[in-house]
């Protein structure tokens, strides 16, 4: 993937709706697009991978004045690439907004969030998510071909947990035919890595998106075609039935494993 350093004129978005999810206010995207290759992402479709170099800077005016609210940081594009390891950017956002106070959340695949355990641990309001779609390596190699190995996502929540940075799980997305025969592995693998809790949301296709992953099913998993047909129709979102049947299960066997499926169960 082509790496591009460009200037941007914003960083800080406000979220308009309700975040029930990760409960956050505002957002911040470092990076823009995505070298992880994940097949139902849109931030795939771009070879480029645009590096903000003057994130922190503008950042910096964008913050004056406002409330100290929830900052979700990798909302879009992972905060965590490899672009990270030389640019620091993530790094930079994350210390400026402990120093002021911040709450944030950041939402990864990479166990490169481990460099930054030192500037964590001085937040007094941090969560760390990981994402995953399947305990299956197999699938996983398949469906997000550059990400990071599913292990190294599962010891890196240990090692947050370990260090008293609140850290969890989030299936996302669920991708349909996938995951139905294999969430009692998934979360109970989440529990035994010590993970505070386990989200999850449903996959949404929209354009694009929807043509490359319904031509991937056909290409590799052909038998889901009709599952997927059905279930998703002329909807970017799998049909209400599917969603709270998988949604009812995920509480049951999250209840009996007592892992919270929501951060405001944590302060319960």
């Amino acid at each position: 993937m082509k790496k591009k350093e460009i200037q941007t004129k914003f960083i800080l978005k406000k979220i308009t709706k309700y975040d029930s999810l990760f409960q956050g206010h505002y957002t911040i995207d470092p990076y823009q697009n995505c070298e992880f290759g994940c097949i139902y992402c849109d931030s795939t479709y771009d070879d480029t991978l645009y590096i903000l170099q003057n994130a922190l800077e503008i950042l910096k005016t964008e913050l004056i004045d406002i409330p100290k609210k929830r900052i979700i940081i990798g909302s879009v594009h992972d905060p965590y690439q490899s672009a990270e390891e030389t640019y620091n950017i993530t790094r930079s956002i994350i210390n400026f907004l402990t120093e002021n106070n911040f709450p944030i959340h950041i939402l990864t695949k990479s166990p490169l969030v481990l460099r930054d355990i030192d500037l964590l641990k001085k937040n007094k309001d941090v969560h760390v998510t990981f994402s995953f779609i399947s305990s299956d390596s197999f699938i996983v190699s398949q469906i997000e071909k550059n990400a990071p190995n599913i292990i190294s996502r599962f010891q890196a929540i240990q090692k947050l947990q370990k260090n008293n940075i609140c850290s969890g799980v989030a299936l996302i997305p669920i991708l349909p035919g996938f995951v139905e025969d294999s969430l009692d592995d998934i979360i109970a693998i989440t529990k035994s890595y010590q993970a505070s809790y386990f989200l999850s949301e449903h996959l949404f296709l929209k354009g694009d998106q929807q043509r490359i992953f319904f031509d991937f099913i056909k290409q590799y998993y052909p038998t889901l075609l009709t599952l997927y047909d059905s279930i998703f129709k002329d909807s970017m979102f799998p049909d209400q039935t599917y969603q709270n049947k998988i949604n009812k299960e995920i509480k049951k066997i999250c209840g009996r494993n007592n892992l919270p499926t929501s951060i405001l169960e944590l302060s319960d």
